[in-house]
């Protein structure tokens, strides 16, 4: 592995002889996407910070041949080549064009899929691990989660040719393919697990609204159709603006909720026996109860670590960026906001509705019908656009694929159309299936968070960095570096083991949850009829 890691950094070195660009040009991180040489220690040798590949993707990368002709083994660009200038010039006669995301519009796509329903998990997490402890965790989820996709950005400013994250899995785990389905199994199942988990709160919504008018699965395949006519679009550019949308209308709906809270005269409840005031006044836990479990304290962090992370999605916006290099903007932008809105929100529903009181989502906790219908109904705009950001996201990943290197990627064509439709009917019908197979909300949430964003939230950015450092400083890179590169390792190997206890114990606390759900009648059977509504 050392050899060939040691070959690929020779080619680095000898390949960027040639666009290494004059010396009066300042230098900045990435340049344009390529990298002019390796230096194992660049601050002794007073230059600027080099940066070397990792690897290169096995699949065909979409600008090699953006302009939608095929090329001849010897015109083709190496995906290794490809440099975010070089795409911008290949796109430049496309009738469809995907590098065309400015940092605006992918803050919008951002606060689109952070800013979301499962902010209203918030109290009920806090109402099993405490305010204090639940805030606590809070921050230090978003410090972390941060900082793994400052990691995600610098791996595609490096490798400016990837796609998705399944190129970036397949990259990091030297190359091999079964790497590369592994990301791609795991990516397409995330995806489409969060597409079914919107259609089950649609139906939820639907339910609230009419008071059970129609069976739930009719309005499980309604959501079902909506979002799959809203997921047309073929870029981020055009989603971007549904995306600010849904964003500001989130928001409003969460800021409603903690008003009424606040303001109504008792909360709610989640069945009529335990509506006000049959439990007494709200209790709020400034630290766990006594005799909480552990079951019931990991799906509540799980809950929120859903809710933070999102790294799955990065690799693929920064793909459609002009300048991948403003990416941290957006990315400071969300963050900032994310803590303010969830701590908020969170704090102020659950100190006014209880542990005895709370629901999830937590529009359930208000007492007052017209309150929780009110609130409720501004979440519209995320309950379909998220799960269609997804969809996009997961049709891109099979569209590219199979069209790669052909003018129905690039142009308006009947069979790419056609096509690019049928992938994303597959898809919501999957998720149409999950939604009524797995019918209930908190749950549902703590297992994606367990499956899948072990991966892709902890594991792989943690694998990312030392894989990184190692190309740039050698193998022993944290003596090279001093005490950055001490704290450097103890830090992202904590990342990768705490990213596997996330998915044994995680795993093993959601299911045992869904267990007891079922065998105390907590949930409705597949495929039910049963009202679902809030």
């Amino acid at each position: 592995m050392s050899s060939r890691l040691g070959n690929n950094l020779k080619r680095v070195n000898d390949d960027s002889s040639n666009v290494t660009p004059p010396e009066n040009e300042k230098q900045d991180f990435g340049g344009q996407g390529y990298y002019n040489g390796f230096t194992p220690d660049p601050e002794r040798q007073g230059g600027p910070r080099k940066m070397s590949r990792i690897d290169k993707p096995i699949s065909k990368s979409i600008s090699g041949s953006v302009d939608g002709r095929r090329r001849s083994a010897d015109e083709s660009p190496d995906s290794a080549d490809i440099t975010v200038g070089k795409q911008l010039e290949l796109e430049a006669g496309n009738a469809i064009q995907y590098r065309t995301c400015s940092w605006q519009k992918t803050a919008a796509l951002l606060f689109s899929e952070y800013i979301c329903l499962a902010i209203m998990s918030f109290p009920y997490s806090y109402s099993i691990l405490g305010l204090v402890p639940g805030i606590i965790l809070t921050m230090v989820q978003a410090a972390f989660v941060l900082y793994t996709s400052l990691i995600v950005w610098e791996f595609c400013i490096r490798h400016p040719e990837v796609k998705d994250v399944c190129d970036v899995g397949q990259m990091l785990l030297w190359n091999k393919r079964w790497a590369w389905w592994f990301t791609g199994v795991m990516f397409l199942l995330n995806n489409t697990f969060i597409q079914g988990f919107h259609c089950l709160v649609g139906a939820k919504y639907l339910n609230t609204m009419t008071n059970g008018g129609l069976c739930t699965v009719g309005f499980s395949a309604i959501m079902a159709v909506i979002s799959w006519i809203c997921s047309m679009p073929r870029t981020f550019d055009a989603l971007s603006k549904l995306a600010t949308l849904s964003a500001f209308f989130t928001f409003i709906s969460v800021l409603l909720a903690a008003i009424f809270a606040g303001i109504e005269d008792h909360p709610g409840g989640a069945t009529p026996e335990t509506s006000w005031p049959a439990l007494g006044k709200p209790l709020v836990l400034i630290i766990p109860a006594a005799g909480t479990t552990f079951v019931d304290g990991m799906n509540a962090f799980l809950n929120i670590s859903y809710t933070f992370i999102g790294q799955i999605t990065l690799p693929s916006f920064i793909a459609e960026m002009k300048e991948p290099r403003d990416f941290p903007k957006a990315l400071w932008a969300v963050t900032i906001a994310e803590i303010i809105v969830f701590s908020l929100v969170g704090g102020i529903i659950y100190g006014y509705t209880g542990t005895n009181y709370n629901t999830a989502p937590a529009f359930g906790s208000l007492g007052n019908e017209l309150y929780l219908k009110v609130s409720f109904s501004f979440m519209i705009p995320t309950l379909i656009f998220l799960g269609v950001l997804y969809a996009s996201v997961s049709a891109r990943f099979v569209f590219f694929r199979i069209f790669a290197g052909t003018r129905h990627l690039t142009h308006h064509t009947v069979v790419g159309w056609a096509s690019w439709a049928g992938i994303l009917a597959v898809l919501w019908v999957m998720a149409f299936i999950i939604a009524e197979v797995i019918p209930f909300f908190s749950y549902l949430l703590s297992l994606m968070s367990a499956l899948f964003d072990s991966f892709f939230g902890w594991i792989y950015w943690g694998i990312a960095y030392i894989r990184m450092r190692r190309a740039d400083y050698g193998p022993g890179f944290w003596k090279n570096r001093g005490w950055r590169g001490w704290c450097g390792i103890i830090l992202n190997v904590f990342i990768i083991i705490f990213g596997f206890f996330n998915l044994v114990a995680g795993t093993y606390a959601s299911v045992d949850a869904i267990l007891v759900g079922y065998q105390v009648g907590g949930f409705g059977g597949p495929f039910s009829c049963q009202s679902n509504g809030l």
